[in-house]
């Protein structure tokens, strides 16, 4: 369940740290009753944005299957093994 909370409750920044640390998904801020901000930790948005990248390179690799620029396994292989001489 998403933790909402009025605007006027940031005037405590100490515990809106702790709130935003301990949260296992970001804190909705109300205005006049309305959302108007969402607040998270740094950790909890820097994992955010990697699974945003994950996702994205995702849809381009079936783009690019859908498109039929595939690489046979064993060519792909190959590749990375004489670029990286393993």
């Amino acid at each position: 369940m998403p933790k909402i909370i009025p605007i006027r409750d940031l005037k405590n920044t100490s515990d809106i740290s702790q709130m935003c640390k301990e949260a296992s998904e970001p804190i909705y801020i109300t205005k006049n009753g309305y959302g108007d901000m969402v607040i998270m930790s740094v950790k909890m948005y820097e994992e955010k944005l990697f699974m945003l990248d994950v996702y994205n390179k995702l849809v381009a690799a079936e783009a690019q299957i859908a498109e039929g620029n595939v690489i046979e396994g064993d060519t792909s292989l190959k590749s990375i093994r004489e670029k990286y001489n393993v």
